[in-house]
């Protein structure tokens, strides 16, 4: 059965804030979540970018919810830095963390200073990646020089279970090589339903373990409120991966972006006002396979959000009790 979740976007909100809504979340019959983990917002409008890897203890500290977290390890983390963070938690909260892995974004991982790379070797050295932290889970110690160079690394604080390892890709091309490493797959809803296609890619590539959407919506009490909305705070993530995976600093995406109308954004989120509307949308998602949606309002209301929905759209996908 499908279990729906809440996503904390961190480009959205401060950390204090975030963490308050998500126990809100819980309260309001939220069953798992999820953040992002970015060191810059999309642009200056949303203005936040908290630390998830803090934050993330502090949420599986105060509420019972599985959580996972979307990362890039390669340019801001070295692999092995992250797995001790992954292994940390894990052993701390036993079976409630999870986390994706992606190849990055410029916006966020242009900080060290070194050249970006192409999206192809980008997504090559992401399986390296993936073996590595594999290894250090499992207690080895790790010594490699390519694609990214660790020294004699133990793990000296290791989980029961390693935390899963999600593959995080947009495109079915993407999907196909995550199955390769992936013990599941995350992505994002997009026009036409591309998300299934992404999904059918990583199964008939040998893909296993889960499936997981983040499911982009704005929903008020009014239609045009929410439209407007989500294209003030999520025009700039709808740019694609040619534009929005390359520009470095949030104000280089809001130029991009400066042309983008509302009625553009609306077939990246979901709007609406009618509770019936995004019901019926969540639950054609879990239809086409995915084991676990995290709804992300990208509308700045998020109390309203979290009792509305936790209230009336909840129950009417869990279905007669």
């Amino acid at each position: 059965m499908t279990t729906f979740g809440f996503h904390a976007s961190h480009e959205q909100f401060a950390p204090g804030e975030l963490l308050e809504v998500l126990r809100l979340a819980e309260a309001n019959g939220f069953t798992t979540g999820m953040c992002s983990d970015h060191f810059a917002p999309w642009s200056t409008r949303q203005g936040h970018s908290g630390y998830a890897w803090s934050w993330l203890g502090s949420a599986l500290a105060s509420t019972s919810l599985p959580m996972g977290v979307v990362s890039a390890p390669g340019d801001r983390y070295h692999p092995a830095v992250l797995a001790q963070a992954a292994a940390t938690l894990a052993q701390m909260f036993p079976g409630r963390f999870w986390m994706a892995l992606g190849s990055g974004q410029a916006l966020n991982e242009h900080i060290t200073g070194g050249e970006w790379p192409a999206k192809e070797a980008r997504t090559r050295r992401l399986a390296e990646y993936a073996r590595v932290m594999r290894a250090l889970f499992a207690g080895e110690t790790v010594t490699r020089d390519n694609p990214v160079r660790v020294d004699r690394a133990t793990l000296w604080t290791l989980p029961s279970q390693p935390p899963p390892l999600l593959g995080a890709a947009v495109t079915p091309a993407t999907a196909a090589q995550a199955a390769e490493w992936a013990d599941g797959l995350i992505t994002i809803n997009q026009p036409d339903d591309g998300q299934v296609r992404t999904l059918a890619a990583y199964r008939d590539a040998g893909g296993r373990g889960p499936a997981v959407l983040q499911a982009h919506l704005s929903w008020a009490p009014d239609r045009q409120q929410a439209l407007v909305a989500a294209h003030d705070q999520w025009r700039e993530a709808v740019l694609g991966s040619d534009a929005g995976w390359e520009l470095a600093l949030p104000e280089h995406l809001e130029q991009a972006a400066r042309f983008i109308s509302p009625e553009q954004v609306e077939p990246y989120v979901f709007i609406s006002d009618r509770l019936q509307e995004h019901t019926g949308w969540l639950a054609g998602h879990a239809r086409a396979g995915f084991d676990q949606v995290m709804l992300h309002q990208v509308a700045r209301d998020q109390r309203g959000f979290v009792k509305t929905f936790g209230a009336q759209v909840l129950p009417a996908l869990a279905g007669p009790p």
